[in-house]
């Protein structure tokens, strides 16, 4: 079991497709939540991905239903994984959170982030600081920056 990166209904492949470059370069695992904005089949995400997808190990669940049943089947084998979720709406720091190896680090949409539900069902939410008058960071950047500190933080780097 190892730090996975999970992507909550993709809806830009370009994005995915790096999140995806990026688990296989650091060697993170990688789960997709759909339904997705387009197909989430490899070809989809060769532009982004390149030759890197080979590299990493992806989990596709249908719905976040799907997952949280995934998730519960986990702790029932005595292998619980806590989902953090990387939101503009929570209130502590990326740096604050004391990372596990098996943590689910959770990524919303581009256009809109999650649904107040899959923001409820998070364990756990961070953010990373910005200035004021900044709206969000690209997904694949805040994905990229909070799971390098998770790495660091596990002493994976």
């Amino acid at each position: 079991m190892s730090l996975t990166l999970a992507l909550y209904q993709p809806d830009i492949p370009q994005n995915a497709g790096t999140m995806l470059r990026a688990c296989a370069c650091l060697g993170v695992e990688a789960a997709i939540i759909g339904p997705s904005g387009f197909p989430t089949t490899d070809s989809a995400f060769r532009r982004a991905g390149m030759d890197y997808l080979n590299q990493v190990t992806i989990a596709r669940h249908v719905s976040f239903d799907a997952f949280q049943t995934w998730r519960s089947a986990c702790a029932a084998a005595g292998e619980p994984r806590r989902l953090v979720l990387l939101s503009t709406r929570a209130t502590m720091s990326y740096v604050a959170c004391n990372y596990r190896s098996d943590d689910i680090l959770l990524v919303g949409r581009e256009s809109s982030g999650v649904p107040d539900d899959v923001f409820e069902a998070a364990d756990l939410a961070v953010k990373i600081p910005m200035r004021p008058q900044a709206r969000s960071l690209n997904v694949a950047v805040a994905a990229a920056i909070v799971t390098s500190e998770a790495l660091r933080q596990l002493g994976a780097l």
